[in-house]
């Protein structure tokens, strides 16, 4: 998965499938439904901002197919504007003024989710 630098701590984004590993640091739920099959206490989740997850209209629009993740990111980009997505964003960023952050999402791939772009705009922080 992808690590990024930034001020005081890193950003990891992770399948929370995956066994919680030592550098984690503070874990960051990043869906907005409760993964399928995995007990809340085997995922080690510090942290669920349901603010922080696309749309249900914009998740079901890009997971049909109908549009590149570049126009998914950008629609996503758009909704993390809202004044409630703002806030958690905030609240991310101050996380990782204090050590690293590991965005957790059940995405197959990682790389081209939601997670990434949260990645993205918090390593630009």
């Amino acid at each position: 998965m992808s690590g990024r630098r930034s001020a005081a701590g890193s950003v990891r984004v992770r399948r929370i499938y995956d066994p919680p590993g030592p550098d984690d640091g503070v874990r960051v739920l990043v869906d907005r439904l409760w993964p399928r099959g995995l007990a809340k206490d085997a995922a080690a989740v510090d942290e669920w901002p349901k603010a922080l997850t696309p749309s249900p209209g914009l998740r079901r629009w890009y997971h049909a197919g109908e549009g590149s993740y570049e126009e998914f990111a950008e629609r996503y980009e758009a909704e993390l504007d809202g004044a409630e997505a703002a806030r958690a964003l905030d609240g991310v960023r101050e996380l990782l003024r204090e050590g690293p952050v590991t965005l957790l999402t059940a995405s197959r791939n990682p790389e081209t989710s939601h997670a990434a772009v949260l990645a993205r705009l918090l390593d630009g922080s």
